[in-house]
């Protein structure tokens, strides 16, 4: 099938190299029943893909059904997944299927692969490896007949390496991995993409579609859409309703989109999952933050340092010396003729040699560790937030099934 077949076949738009070349992979592996990874950032469209692969190949008459690990409870995705039998744990009051046996035959699509816990990762490996999987609850090995095609918006390598994922799972899941290009790599996708938008929204709600002006096509280009095509729909709806007049200048949809402007600032992102690209990992952020901390912390101690230096306290000339300086807030001390403070509440002088006295101060070393930066963070985030863990958890760039594992690993109190 031609690649502009499948492209009218599923929606989708656009004529980017790399986005082509994606749809070229999804549809070779498509006849096969090899195990996919798809990767890519949050909203780049991956469970399309799935279906793709799922609807070209020899099991588009069985079931589909995708699951989103990341959004299932640690202690409930074993369950979902392979099922449990009655009374193996509180609240099983029956037996239940999982979705590899209500699937069998047709496709399942894990979405958020690396938010499996260790335990799960496990079980899956010899789900792909033997085709067998017990119950939670259960001695009885059960049989299973499905395609597993599965997609990260993170960089499964880093996290093998951090040891948060088992090497062994993440090789026997990329057989063929097939990556998906941000919205900010794909040119002049973006303008044809917002034109769709605009236009199936406004027939859904009997409206006339708007227009861009070439100054407000060259800001929607130069944006670096970190939500991806989701942002992008967002945005399309939001300006059809909003919009005075059916031609949006680039002031009108800078009014009525605010962040449209941002286009100069780095957007942070996922790591390119292609080889070879530059990755920027959760520990690699952390570290430079610390660092950040560390400067911002140095850059006070020499603040403090010469606003001392220039504004002492009251001051008395050496006994035995003429008084040269009145009493003031304002002089500045000299190697000749040193400062002298007042210490309450003893009435005796303490002589302060100013050279000495701020040359060899002493350095307080901060704490270095990860763990303490990382627990910090989450604080931070989630009193900025109220306690709100969805948003805390996009403020930090985590999921929030990641946020809640780690208020549970370090005892933060919500």
């Amino acid at each position: 099938m031609e690649i502009q077949s499948i492209k009218n076949r599923f929606g989708i738009i656009g004529n980017s190299p790399a986005l082509n070349h994606a749809i070229s992979i999804a549809e070779r592996v498509a006849s096969t029943n090899l195990t996919v990874l798809i990767t890519g950032e949050s909203g780049v469209g991956k469970e399309v893909f799935s279906q793709i692969i799922h609807q070209l190949g020899v099991r588009k008459h069985n079931n589909f059904i995708a699951v989103n690990c990341g959004a299932i409870p640690e202690g409930t995705i074993d369950s979902e997944l392979f099922g449990h039998e009655k009374g193996s744990f509180t609240g099983a009051s029956e037996a239940r299927k999982g979705y590899f046996e209500t699937v069998g035959g047709g496709t399942i699509f894990l979405d958020e692969v690396g938010e499996l816990p260790h335990g799960t990762q496990a079980r899956l490996l010899r789900v792909l490896e033997t085709g067998e999987y017990i119950r939670v609850g259960s001695s009885k090995v059960i049989k299973t007949d499905v395609r597993v095609i599965t997609a990260t918006n993170v960089n499964l390598q880093e996290a093998v390496r951090a040891g948060r994922f088992r090497e062994d799972l993440y090789y026997r899941l990329s057989t063929v991995p097939i990556y998906i290009p941000p919205l900010r790599e794909r040119g002049d996708d973006i303008y044809l993409l917002f034109r769709k938008f605009c236009i199936d929204f406004a027939e859904r709600n009997k409206m006339q579609p708007v227009k861009l002006t070439d100054d407000a096509k060259e800001l929607i280009l130069k944006y670096p859409w970190p939500g991806n095509v989701r942002q992008l729909k967002n945005v399309a709806e939001q300006v059809t309703i909003l919009a005075m007049d059916r031609e949006v200048s680039g002031r009108e949809l800078s009014e009525i989109v605010p962040d449209i402007l941002d286009n100069r600032l780095p957007a942070l992102a996922e790591a390119r999952y292609q080889s070879g690209g530059s990755n920027f990992t959760e520990r690699e952020i952390l570290y430079k933050l610390i660092f950040d901390l560390k400067k911002d912390l140095n850059d006070l101690k020499q603040f403090v340092f010469d606003v001392t230096k220039m504004q002492m306290g009251t001051v008395e000339q050496i006994p035995g010396a003429e008084k040269i300086y009145p009493s003031s807030n304002t002089f500045m001390p000299t190697a000749e003729h040193p400062v002298i403070l007042q210490q309450p509440p003893s009435n005796q002088p303490f002589v302060i040699n100013d050279k000495k006295a701020f040359d060899e101060h002493e350095t307080i070393e901060e704490s270095l560790s990860i763990a303490d930066k990382e627990r910090e963070l989450i604080i931070k985030a989630l009193k900025k937030h109220r306690n709100r863990r969805k948003d805390a958890a996009a403020d930090l760039g985590i999921s929030e099934r990641t946020l809640y594992r780690k208020i549970k690993e370090y005892n933060v109190d919500i």
